[in-house]
């Protein structure tokens, strides 16, 4: 297990992305529609974000917020977005496809993947969805693109999911997958979660934004006292 602790910080706009250069955060997740969980953004957003950047940026590739089960017409919006993103020259991208019977869809999967070659690609919180988490995380290593799962452990938050979050990151000992833990997580509970569950990488949204909303605008303040506390 390596030492270096992670901090991913979303963003939503081409300003966070600047407000988050010198913040000390170590990569970007690019959304639009925050309050709906995050969607995919514009062509614009992407390409603009990626030529400010000092930071890698993975890309959500979510097209709508009704479901993590999509359609064929869904995944072909899809493909046509991380084709986008490959050709703006961003880092990697978001994603996360289930079954009805929430499980995860690995025929989808297989066919978004065959698209984002070169990309890495983290599974995002769809997982949390899942009926079997633990069986879900074993599926997502059959994917060898696959390098992140965002998670809470399946709970509203990562604090209430630090059972379940200890043993994801136990088994991800050894593979080629890194848990990186979301939902909740805050400057006074992130030495108590690290400490309980072993994540190395941790994933934060409107706690370092001005007055934890989520269309505050992003603090570096705030971003860099947590990057601290990761050292």
């Amino acid at each position: 297990m390596s030492e270096k602790k992670l901090l991913e910080v979303i963003a939503t706009s081409v300003d966070d992305i600047l407000q988050l250069n010198d913040s000390g955060a170590d990569r970007i997740e690019l959304v639009s529609a925050l309050s709906e969980g995050g969607l995919t953004p514009s062509i614009g957003m992407i390409e603009r974000g990626v030529q400010v950047s000092a930071l890698p940026i993975r890309v959500m590739i979510r097209p709508h917020s009704h479901s993590f089960c999509y359609s064929k017409e869904d995944l072909e919006v899809m493909v046509h977005d991380i084709r986008a993103v490959q050709s703006l020259g961003a880092s990697g991208i978001v994603l996360g496809v289930l079954t009805e019977e929430r499980r995860v869809d690995t025929e989808a999967l297989a066919f978004l993947l065959a698209e984002a070659q070169g990309l890495s690609v983290t599974f995002h919180r769809a997982f949390d969805e899942a009926c079997d988490l633990e069986q879900a995380f074993d599926t997502l290593l059959k994917f060898p693109q696959i390098d992140r799962i965002l998670t809470s452990g399946g709970q509203a938050t990562a604090v209430e999911g630090i059972s379940m979050l200890g043993r994801l990151r136990q088994r991800s000992e050894g593979t080629a997958i890194r848990i990186l833990a979301g939902s909740g997580l805050s400057e006074d509970n992130l030495p108590g979660f690290l400490a309980a569950t072993g994540v190395e990488e941790v994933h934060f949204g409107r706690a370092v934004r001005l007055g934890q909303r989520l269309d505050g605008l992003i603090l570096p303040e705030a971003v860099r006292r947590i990057k601290q506390s990761l050292q």
